[in-house]
């Protein structure tokens, strides 16, 4: 028996009723997106950064230990890589009745399509959990207060380009005002803690005023070398492996030529063991990429002899600089705390 031919109009309907049936599932699928979805300019100072904005200047295939720290008091998180801040980014954390526990914590799961299990299913995104009880960090809401259920909400492209970087085991110290120095609690450009997120007290030692240097190597036996040039501040300080081995007083014939914050790495090292730098193209000065640092900007920088030959035989391809006009210097009461109010997870 033939069967009859549907009229176009009840065809039409039928047909789309089953597109939009076989679409649903992909809707279900569907994740939200929050924040903004490019880096903001290197040179944008973090405590600038508006609800869902973010700086990455680093790459998230270098090599070094990292380490990151969450500042509840400025909602706000610092990622480190080899002691130097290489992101920073807002965050939502806990709201009353479920905050958002201080303490230091390592990454111990990592989810990209991560569900929650308590919260209607609620997703969460390149989840990284921080304890077994539901505490994590993933992309979230960022209204610019607290508003979460404790997990730590961050942008959605800063927490998909966290995701790849972080490998599990990496620190990350919660800290709040009144439970950890200032300088954990409000972190700079330099990391305020270290790989395992004990409190680095060099890091926060300026130089005293008959000192022009400090080198101490013995601090660090191996790992990448860092530099951070501040203007501002007349500082050139020197990391290895994340640790802070050497500082020193610097002399610029013109601060101008320093102005804004810019990276640089060593491409190679020339007879006589003078590094050859070359620009990196980071967020804000993506133009700079490749190009070789003058040599005048080179000779504009006045180092003390002794310390410069400590300096340059650490340097090697790889080394990165980190140039800037803003401060790096710790500014602190000096009092003790608490580092933390919570111990470590088991």
């Amino acid at each position: 028996m033939q069967q009859r031919a549907l009229p176009r109009r009840r065809w039409l309907h039928a047909a789309g009723a089953a597109a939009l049936a076989a679409l649903a599932p992909l809707a279900a699928r569907a994740e939200p997106v929050w924040g903004a979805a490019t880096s903001s300019p290197v040179d944008t100072p973090p405590a600038a950064l508006k609800p869902g904005q973010w700086i990455w200047a680093g790459d998230q295939a270098a090599a070094g230990p990292m380490v990151m720290v969450v500042s509840l008091s400025e909602q706000r998180a610092y990622l480190y890589r080899n002691g130097l801040l290489e992101a920073a980014t807002t965050v939502s954390s806990g709201k009353p009745g479920h905050r958002t526990p201080t303490g230091v914590f390592t990454i111990l799961q990592k989810d990209r399509h991560h569900h929650s299990s308590l919260y209607d299913n609620a997703p969460m995104p390149y989840q990284e959990r921080l304890t077994w009880d539901g505490i994590a960090l993933h992309a979230g809401g960022l209204p610019g207060y607290p508003e979460s259920h404790g997990c730590i909400h961050l942008p959605t492209a800063f927490a998909q380009r966290l995701f790849a970087a972080t490998t599990l085991g990496m620190t990350v110290v919660v800290a709040a005002q009144g439970q950890a120095p200032q300088a954990v609690a409000h972190p700079s450009m330099l990391a305020p803690v270290n790989a395992r997120g004990a409190a680095d007290t060099a890091a926060v030692t300026p130089l005293g005023p008959d000192e022009d240097s400090r080198w101490q190597p013995e601090r660090a036996a191996d790992g990448p070398v860092s530099l951070v040039l501040s203007s501002r501040d007349q500082r050139l300080v020197v990391l290895r492996g994340g640790v802070e081995i050497g500082r020193a007083r610097i002399a610029l014939r013109s601060a101008a030529a320093w102005t804004g914050t810019h990276a640089l790495v060593v491409q190679s090292v020339a007879p006589g063991g003078m590094p050859q730098w070359v620009l990196l193209g980071v967020p804000g000065h993506e133009s700079e990429a490749g190009v070789a640092l003058r040599p005048e900007a080179i000779d504009n920088v006045r180092l003390a002899p002794a310390f410069a030959v400590q300096l340059l035989p650490l340097l090697a391809p790889g080394s990165v600089l980190v140039a800037t006009d803003q401060s790096i210097l710790a500014h602190t009461t000096g009092a003790r705390q608490r580092v933390l109010d919570a111990l470590p997870p088991p």
